[in-house]
């Protein structure tokens, strides 16, 4: 056997046997942070469910609705930098913790609104609670994978957004209908109350569970840490790892990726948080047979976000495989809007646009986390998640104005498709040498 043969299959072995590493720590911390994420965002945006009850027995119009629900977006906009910088500081553990309890206890507080006001101040507050977790998750997946081996973790772990919509919508729909009445409460009360429960629960449980980093981790032998941590050194070398919050704000990149990431969250919250309205608006009736069917898009978006982000890990291509969900995602809104009275065809409308815009989310984070790393990252992914997710304030919010001026969803659904459009044509100003790693 010659030295060259010697070496291919030297490194072939290595190849596997480090893909065998990189399996067991996906096992082992994957399935628990999606399950973190699947609750977290099911108390996000039930809220969309809640209104089909809430706003009837309340009288909240649409306008007031959307402006509640966005504000949650307020909240999470002022504390996520200093949330992600903490996180950095006293280790994900503790504070990924503190955040699903705090977030599950005001969640629950939700059975006490009668009043815009009430609402307003609660889902401010829970923006608050909430903020950090999700760009806290990102930053916390650069300690474990390196750049190459990042879209498809980041898919399967926001699989947890259609999965909190198979299981929560029907779930949602189902404790409305069950026990509305029940005690002398509606229910949308009993919905905000049953659906806290896990987020306190598996917080506490995030205590004893969670690891902060690879050097932490009693699961992993020393080699085996040793070859993770050489892994993510290396990725790190070439990126900017040590400027403060004023270098990242004059930085142009990041401004770019938050202009990005503000348009595909726009079509993301726009989608989840008005799909049972849409539905609704169809003809059909009943919570339960809305909640199934509302469920259909996200089975789509589940199938479709974990294939692309594979096929964008095996080919390190990042550009065109958000540009293409991106443009699903638009064809999909104007199907919406054009065939809003068809169940069918919206369904199928609605489907086509979930793949899109949900795909587009995890796809998006392989460009900003392949020009950062440390204490960088930490604040970028933190600015750039805090400044997108105002979409999810404007975004709701207009929806909700729109319908009442026009009584019709469709200006609000045509709007999302231009958003998806703009984000797609500023990925394309990406460098490809830059973020195809």
């Amino acid at each position: 056997m010659t030295t060259a043969t010697t070496t291919g299959v030297a490194s072939s072995a290595n190849d596997q046997s480090k893909d065998g590493l990189y399996k067991k720590v996906f096992w082992h911390i994957m399935p628990f942070l999606m399950l973190c994420y699947v609750i977290a965002y099911l108390d996000r945006v039930n809220v969309g469910f809640a209104k089909l009850q809430m706003s009837v027995d309340l009288g909240f119009s649409e306008t007031v609705f959307g402006l509640g629900a966005g504000l949650f977006f307020i909240g999470y906009f002022l504390f996520e930098v200093p949330s992600n910088v903490l996180m950095h500081k006293v280790g994900a553990r503790i504070w990924i913790a503190r955040i699903m309890v705090t977030w599950g206890i005001l969640s629950a507080c939700f059975m006490f609104v009668q009043t815009p006001t009430q609402f307003y101040v609660l889902r401010f507050l829970l923006g608050l609670a909430e903020a950090g977790f999700y760009p806290g998750i990102i930053l916390y997946l650069t300690y474990w994978f390196p750049s190459h081996r990042r879209a498809k973790v980041i898919a399967v772990f926001m699989s947890g957004i259609p999965v909190a919509g198979i299981l929560g919508n029907p779930l949602s729909g189902w404790i409305m209908d069950a026990f509305h009445g029940s005690s002398g409460m509606q229910g949308w009360q009993w919905m905000f109350v049953i659906e806290a429960i896990p987020a306190v629960l598996i917080g506490l449980v995030t205590l004893f569970y969670l690891d902060n980093d690879v050097k932490s981790a009693k699961w992993l032998t020393d080699d085996e840490k040793k070859v993770l941590q050489a892994d993510i050194d290396g990725d790190q070398k070439g990126k900017e790892s040590g400027h403060s919050f004023g270098d990242i704000v004059k930085d142009a990149r990041v401004w770019l990726m938050c202009l990005i990431y503000f348009s595909f969250v726009m079509g993301q919250y726009g989608l989840t948080l008005w799909m049972p309205t849409l539905v609704k608006a169809t003809g059909v009736t009943g919570n339960l047979q809305i909640g199934l069917l509302s469920a259909i898009p996200f089975g789509c978006a589940i199938v479709a976000m974990n294939l692309i982000g594979r096929s964008a890990d095996r080919k390190r291509e990042r550009r065109w495989h958000l540009v293409v969900p991106a443009m699903m995602g638009c064809v999909g809104f104007i199907g919406a809007a054009l065939f809003a009275d068809n169940t069918v065809i919206s369904i199928a409308s609605l489907s086509l646009a979930a793949a899109g815009v949900l795909t587009c989310a995890p796809l998006f984070w392989s460009l900003p986390t392949s020009f950062l790393s440390g204490a960088a990252a930490a604040v970028g992914i933190a600015a750039i998640n805090s400044v997108g997710n105002l979409a999810g304030f404007v975004s709701p919010y207009l929806i909700g104005y729109f319908k009442d001026l026009t009584k019709s969803n469709a200006i609000g659904m045509y709007m999302l498709a231009v958003m998806l459009v703009v984000g797609a044509i500023a990925t394309l100003v990406t460098k490809p040498g830059v973020v195809n790693k």
